[in-house]
């Protein structure tokens, strides 16, 4: 056998064995997916997916399984998250990317990835001894601390390593070509960040804030803690709309963390179903990415 038969065969068997690789992340997620939706059937089945979808109340010994609640928590909480933890982790990205000397990378970096690495019990202790006295000294009735704003501010700082690495890499992979022919031309630093690295970079940037809304998502620990877990549907607590993130709630992920332990029957079948929700907000929010990254291609 030559040396280049050799060479195709290894060729074929690492393509099969990429390929398997790569069918198998789709089974496991098709199977996870498929074994939530099969707990979840009763629950559909005996409450209706439209009244669970559009209840406000859950109340699980009376019977009462609506989730819009813990819906707009989930939606409310990852949107306040997005809104802080972005132009930071943007911001980051660009600092150490095309700002920064080399010996404060070298610094500044190692202590980003480290974020990654806390354990979300941790941010949760963090959040209820340092933000939600914090949140507490805005004036408004009924304020106690715990609510969106707390949980946001939480979950902004747990996204922003995952949102900072990946952009920072993407603006990197920009060619320096790029920022050598806009500096040639006569465009200041900062126009040439703004007006050609980061819209050059923008694919891996939108790629990094999806990466970043899964994770908030599907947080839990922290927002337990920190969230005031109540079952309400989220309103402004002034006049003031933006209030609302002063009120409590409860995200879909603390709603099974929560009862789980402890359900049984319709009330097991329905916090399955809270999950089949979960997936399914995910996959939109993946899907709506793609979309913007295709877009954005054309």
């Amino acid at each position: 056998m030559t040396s280049g038969t050799r060479r195709t065969g290894l060729e074929k068997i690492m393509k099969t064995v990429l390929l398997i690789s790569a069918l198998a992340s789709v089974l496991i997620v098709l199977l996870i997916f498929v074994f939530t939706l099969k707990e979840a059937m009763p629950a559909f089945r005996e409450i209706g997916v439209w009244k669970m979808l559009s209840g406000t109340t859950w109340r699980p010994g009376n019977g009462e399984f609506g989730i819009l609640a813990m819906i707009a928590g989930s939606g409310l909480v990852t949107l306040g998250a997005i809104i802080i933890g972005v132009p930071l982790a943007l911001g980051t990205a660009v600092f150490l990317s095309e700002i920064a000397p080399e010996w404060i990378v070298r610094v500044v970096r190692p202590s980003i990835e480290l974020l990654a690495g806390i354990p979300s019990v941790v941010y949760g202790l963090f959040g209820m001894v340092i933000i939600v006295p914090l949140v507490r000294m805005i004036p408004a009735p009924g304020n106690a601390g715990f609510g969106l704003l707390s949980a946001s501010i939480v979950l902004a700082v747990m996204v922003l390593p995952t949102i900072a690495n990946i952009s920072e890499f993407a603006i990197r992979s920009v060619p320096r070509g790029y920022k050598e022919g806009s500096l040639a031309l006569g465009a200041t630093k900062w126009e040439t960040i703004s007006r050609v690295m980061i819209p050059a970079a923008r694919p891996g940037i939108i790629s990094a804030v999806v990466l970043g809304l899964g994770r908030a998502l599907g947080e839990t620990i922290a927002m337990i803690m920190v969230i005031g877990n109540s079952v309400i549907l989220p309103t402004a607590m002034t006049d003031n709309p933006l209030s609302i993130f002063l009120s409590r709630a409860r995200t879909l992920t603390g709603n099974i963390a929560v009862e789980i332990s402890y359900a049984t029957g319709v009330h097991e079948s329905a916090l399955f179903a809270t999950g089949v929700v979960l997936f399914i907000l995910i996959m939109l929010v993946n899907s709506s990415a793609r979309f913007l990254l295709k877009k954005g291609a054309q």
